[in-house]
C-alpha cells in the first residue's frame, strides 16, 4: 500500500516536472524568436498606445465647409454666424454658386456644403411658409457626416424657436405663451458613459481587447510553424520522460502563453483607459476576473488553429484576414442586434466576441461580473472546449507527424 502511494506520488511529481520543463522550453524559445517577440511584447504595449494617440482629439472639430447663400439676407447671415461659432464646423469659403462648392470639394479644401435658396427669408417670414437649407456632405468618411449633421441641427433648432416665438406673438400671444408654445417639451440630453460622444471612447475599448486576441493568435501561429520548420513537427520536447505525452505539452506550452498574456491584459484593459481617460468605471476586480478566462480561451483557441500551420509566414499571412472578421462579429463597430442570425451564432466560436462585450459591460458601463454572466461563463465554457480540441489536434497531428518522419527516413535509406 506505501509503495503504491510512493509511486503515485512520484508519478505527479514527474508530471509536474515535465510540465515545468516544457514550460520553460517554451519560455525561452518565445525570447529566443525576435519575429514573436515583436508581435507579443511591442504589438501588445506599442499598438494600445498608437491607437489613442491617433485617435485623442475623440470628435472632428472645425471641419473645413463653404457656404453658398443665394438668400444673402438678415436671417441666412444670421443663421451662417450661428453655425460658425459651433465647435463642430469651421466656414472657410463664401462661394456665389453651388459650381465654386463643388470645384473646392473636389479638391479637398472643404467636406461638406451648406446652401441658402433665394426664398429662405421671405418663406420664413410667412405665417404658413417653410424654408429649406440644403446640406451636403462628404460621405468618404461618416465622422464628416455626424459633424455637420450635428452643427446644423443644434442651430436649426435654436433658430426654429425663435421663428415660432416670433409667429405666436404675431398672433397675439404673450412672451410666456409664446415661448411655451414653441418649445412645450423641454429636453435634456444626458449622454451616458461616453460623456465626449467620441469616436475613441466608443472603439477603443473594443480594440485593445481585438490586439490582445489578434497579438496572441499570430504569435501560437507562428511559434507552431517554426516547430514545423526546425523539427518537421507541432511539439519537440528531447531527452525527457513521456516526450510525446500531450497533455503535458498542451499545459506546459498554453501556461508559457496565458503567463506573458495576463500581465499584457492587465496592462492594456486596466492601465491604458485610465492613462487616457476612457471610461472606467468598472471594478478593477471583476476586469481581472474576465481576464482569465478571455487569456485562457484565447491561447486554446489559437494553439487548436496552429496545428493546421506548417510554415512560420503562414500562420502570419493566413490569419490576418481575420481580424477584421472577429472585429465585426464583435459586435461593436456594427451593432449587435443587426447582424444575421448565422453570423451571430459563428461569432460565439472566438474568444474575442466574449470578451469584448464583456469588457465594455464591465470596464464602460460600470456592470459587474454577475451581470456580466453569460459573457463570463462562455469564454470558460470556451477555454474548456477548446482544451480538448488542442489536445485531440495535438495528439492526431504527433501521429502524422511521427508517420511522415519514419516516411522520409525509409526514403532516404
Amino acid at each position: 500500500m506505501a509503495l503504491d502511494k510512493y509511486k503515485g506520488a512520484t508519478k505527479i511529481l514527474y508530471f509536474i516536472e515535465d510540465i515545468w520543463y516544457i514550460f520553460v522550453t517554451e519560455l525561452r524559445n518565445i525570447f529566443h524568436d525576435t519575429g514573436v517577440m515583436v508581435i507579443f511584447f511591442l504589438g501588445g504595449t506599442i499598438y494600445p498606445i498608437l491607437y489613442p494617440l491617433v485617435y485623442k482629439d475623440e470628435v472632428v472639430q472645425e471641419m473645413p465647409i463653404a457656404i453658398v447663400d443665394d438668400s444673402n439676407s438678415e436671417l441666412s447671415r444670421k443663421f451662417i454666424r450661428e453655425l460658425d461659432a459651433t465647435r463642430e464646423v469651421h466656414i472657410v469659403y463664401h462661394c456665389l454658386n453651388m459650381q465654386e462648392a463643388q470645384d473646392l470639394y473636389e479638391r479637398r479644401l472643404i467636406h461638406g456644403v451648406v446652401y441658402f435658396p433665394k426664398d429662405f427669408q421671405s418663406n420664413i417670414e410667412s405665417l404658413k411658409g417653410q424654408s429649406t437649407v440644403s446640406l451636403y456632405f462628404d460621405m468618404a468618411s461618416f465622422l464628416y457626416y455626424k459633424t455637420l449633421m450635428l452643427a446644423s441641427t443644434n442651430v436649426m433648432l435654436h433658430y426654429h424657436e425663435g421663428i415660432q416665438m416670433k409667429r405666436y406673438e404675431m398672433l397675439g400671444m404673450t412672451g410666456e405663451q409664446a415661448y411655451a408654445s414653441a418649445k412645450p417639451l423641454l429636453t435634456n440630453d444626458v449622454p451616458l458613459y461616453n460623456g465626449p460622444a467620441g469616436f475613441a471612447s466608443f472603439l477603443l475599448p473594443a480594440l485593445l481587447v481585438m490586439i490582445l486576441h489578434q497579438t496572441l493568435f499570430f504569435g501560437i501561429g507562428m511559434m507552431a510553424g517554426v516547430s514545423r520548420e526546425k523539427n518537421g513537427e507541432l511539439f519537440h520536447i528531447e531527452g525527457r520522460r513521456n516526450e510525446k505525452s500531450t497533455f503535458r505539452v498542451v499545459l506546459g506550452r498554453s501556461f508559457a502563453y496565458i503567463l506573458i498574456y495576463l500581465a499584457l491584459s492587465a496592462y492594456c484593459l486596466l492601465l491604458v483607459p485610465r492613462i487616457f481617460h476612457y471610461p472606467h468605471i468598472g471594478d478593477v476586480a471583476d476586469v481581472l476576473r474576465l481576464i482569465v478566462p478571455f487569456v485562457t480561451a484565447t491561447t486554446f483557441f489559437a494553439m487548436t488553429v496552429s496545428v493546421f500551420v506548417r510554415e512560420r509566414e503562414t500562420g502570419m499571412v493566413s490569419m490576418l484576414f481575420l481580424s477584421l472578421v472577429f472585429l465585426f462579429l464583435a459586435g461593436v463597430s456594427w451593432p449587435e442586434a443587426s447582424i444575421p442570425k448565422f453570423w451571430h451564432y459563428i461569432s460565439y466560436l472566438v474568444p474575442s466576441t466574449f470578451a469584448v462585450q464583456g469588457y465594455i459591460h464591465i470596464n464602460t458601463y460600470g456592470a459587474s461580473i454577475s451581470q456580466t454572466s453569460f459573457e463570463y461563463l462562455g469564454l470558460w465554457i470556451q477555454a474548456a472546449c477548446y482544451m480538448f480540441t488542442c489536445c485531440l489536434f495535438y495528439y492526431l497531428a504527433g501521429k502524422l507527424d511521427a508517420k511522415r518522419k519514419d516516411v522520409l527516413i525509409n526514403k532516404k535509406e
